[in-house]
């Protein structure tokens, strides 16, 4: 009888155990089967390292991408392969966190329950949120200038515009070593980050909302310049006596160093942080460039700069791009996406009454300082706008907002390297883009 329940023991412990071994298995094969299946080595999926399956489109059905049996395709217009390039990526592997290399398993048909099973033996479908046809608008409107356009539709988070010049045509022979090609294979809007400028006073802002609570009745005035420790803070313009509302729509520097001050280094750091700026953010698992604002050894004149985005401060266009997302959406943000039919996440950033106040400051910065009824007809924009300094050469130009519109909940991000004015050049560009985007 003891030699039965022995056994029977035994026979339960290894019952236990492959129970066991089973469901560590099973949740590795759904961690890491992808991984497993998309061996380099497969040649199912690769043919000489190179993916050689599946097609690509941009949300209308237009063909962006596609491979097979060592046949490589891409969009038949030249204006739409340059433009979509970055978002496509390109066979070649020189840009990798294009969506031929970010999506390579769903390009192959892989699956948990199915693996790699393919009916034709072609791979799967895969769609974009992107426009194609927005894309060729946005990077024509760049001009030949370095940049990057992000266009989100911010209450389902689909991507509908990611532009990074300089690009070119895959089809095409080009010389990436030739002048104006410096850093074509990045990604500006998810590998690079860029000094703010003035719209980083959307941060200071929030900030300032919920920490110092005699904001809205206060004066602030504005001199021309601001003496901080005997050195001279020196603002665009002589704005005199002003209310809150009015130093962000005279993006006044002279009102956001004494804020920034009064806020404190630990304070602003502590809130770049919970908005996503100094931290890597992700897009469909592709990696971003995290942000930098350090002021631990700083002294309070270089406080006072970067609290209007100068001094060391550095964004990600597409971090930031969620920033005004959570903004536009009462606080909370749909993650974005560029795969179309997916749902990111609902993540919250901000207090909804921030959020809120914030709205009615861009779009009263927005009627007030940059003309939006004749500049932006037909657009009820919200928008702040960015002329970040950078040493040599002319200022970074950004324009960052959203429109408040049913039909087109848009958030944009718009950066020209070099281009100057914030509203002349960034502005401009977004005014184009957002027009054909509401169009459409």
């Amino acid at each position: 009888m003891k030699k039965v329940k022995r056994r029977a023991a035994c026979a339960l412990l290894i019952a236990a155990a492959i129970i066991v071994g089973m469901a560590v298995y099973l949740v590795r094969l759904a961690d890491h089967g992808a991984d497993w299946a998309m061996f380099r080595a497969n040649p199912d999926v690769y043919q000489n390292g190179v993916l050689n399956t599946g097609t690509l489109t941009d949300r209308n059905g237009l063909l962006l991408a596609q491979a097979g049996n060592g046949v490589y395709r891409y969009a038949d217009d030249a204006a739409v392969r340059t433009a979509c390039l970055h978002a496509v990526g390109d066979y070649s592997g020189n840009i990798g966190t294009g969506a031929v290399t970010a999506f390579a398993s769903r390009l192959a048909g892989y699956s948990f329950v199915n693996g790699l099973y393919s009916p034709d033996g072609t791979g799967a479908t895969v769609e974009l949120t992107i426009d194609a046809s927005l894309q060729a608008t946005a990077y024509q409107a760049l001009w030949g200038r370095k940049g990057a356009v992000l266009v989100c539709n911010y209450e389902t988070g689909e991507i509908l515009c990611m532009v990074s010049a300089p690009s070119f045509d895959p089809n095409g022979t080009v010389d990436v070593n030739a002048a104006g090609y410096e850093g074509v294979y990045l990604n500006r809007c998810l590998s690079s980050t860029f000094p703010p400028g003035s719209i980083f006073k959307l941060v200071t802002a929030a900030a300032a909302i919920e920490n110092i609570p005699d904001l809205r009745e206060r004066t602030f005035t504005c001199q021309g310049q601001l003496e901080v420790d005997g050195e001279t803070v020196v603002c665009t313009g002589w704005h005199g006596d002003q209310l809150f509302e009015d130093t962000l729509a005279n993006s006044c520097n002279c009102a956001f160093a004494q804020i920034a001050l009064e806020l404190g280094g630990e304070t602003l750091a502590a809130y770049a942080e919970q908005f996503g700026l100094t931290s890597a953010q992700s897009l469909n698992g592709i990696p971003t460039a995290a942000g930098r604002f350090d002021v631990a050894d700083t002294d309070r004149f270089d406080l006072a700069w970067s609290g209007m985005g100068q001094y060391n401060d550095l964004v990600n266009p597409y971090a930031f791009l969620r920033y005004i997302c959570a903004i536009a959406g009462g606080g909370s943000l749909r993650e974005p996406t560029l795969l179309l039919g997916h749902r990111g996440k609902t993540t919250s950033l901000l207090d909804e009454g921030t959020a809120q106040e914030l709205q009615q400051l861009m779009n009263y910065t927005a009627f007030t300082a940059y003309g939006s009824s004749w500049r932006f007809p037909g657009l009820d924009i919200c928008a702040k706008t960015g002329t970040a300094e950078v040493g040599d050469g002319s200022p970074h130009a950004w324009f960052a907002g959203f429109l408040r519109n049913e039909d087109h909940p848009l958030a944009f991000v718009v950066l020209v390297e070099n281009g100057g004015g914030g509203l002349d050049a960034a502005g401009t560009l977004a005014g184009t883009v957002l027009q054909a985007a509401v169009a459409g």
